[in-house]
């Protein structure tokens, strides 16, 4: 194979990585399942239509945007809740990754793992990647975090009809939490 195929062959596979058409404000939500933090099996079809759901991607467990984000949605959960919004948080990490970073953070909400992208497709989500990352946990002990991949860091809004409602490709990490509060609060 000629390099310039060679090269070409290598786009066209990373283009294939995120072929799915991102969803956009007023289409139906995609279907999708996941297993949340706790290994558990998690689809959509049990949360959607129930009340406001909030499906947010990012990046990685534990690390500086993620965490600012994650907890930002954990110290608004009840403002959040009392509004009718569920909020599950999406990323390739496993599950045992989760588990850690609820832990340590003291999360109030699902995590799902997305450890292939599935779920992150579905969305239109671009992805990258997945890597290594080394933390060091309280207890002084040192965990190797592995993730599948890599998704950007984006939000969606499902209302109670299965719409997406919102979206947010630009998100700020620390403000998201108050951002969905605003946006669900706009919406009705």
């Amino acid at each position: 194979m000629k390099p310039l195929a060679i090269v070409m062959a290598i786009c066209f596979l990373g283009v294939g990585m995120n072929a799915a058409r991102a969803v956009d404000v007023g289409d139906k939500a995609p279907a999708f399942e996941g297993v949340d933090d706790q290994g558990h099996p998690w689809t959509s079809a049990d949360h959607v239509g129930k009340g406001v759901l909030v499906v947010y991607f990012y990046p990685a467990d534990l690390t500086g945007g993620c965490t600012k984000q994650a907890c930002g949605f954990r110290d608004d959960m009840q403002a959040l809740t009392a509004k009718g919004i569920e909020v599950v948080g999406v990323s390739g990490d496993s599950v045992p990754n989760h588990q850690l970073f609820k832990k340590v953070k003291n999360l109030n909400f699902t995590l799902l793992a997305d450890e292939k992208g599935e779920i992150a497709k579905a969305f239109g989500v671009p992805l990258r990647a997945g890597s290594t990352f080394k933390f060091k946990g309280a207890d002084g002990e040192t965990h190797v975090l592995k993730r599948g991949v890599t998704a950007a860091r984006w939000t969606f809004v499902i209302d109670k009809q299965g719409k997406i409602a919102v979206k947010n490709t630009k998100v700020n990490a620390a403000g998201d939490a108050k951002a969905i509060a605003t946006a669900v609060d706009s919406l009705k």
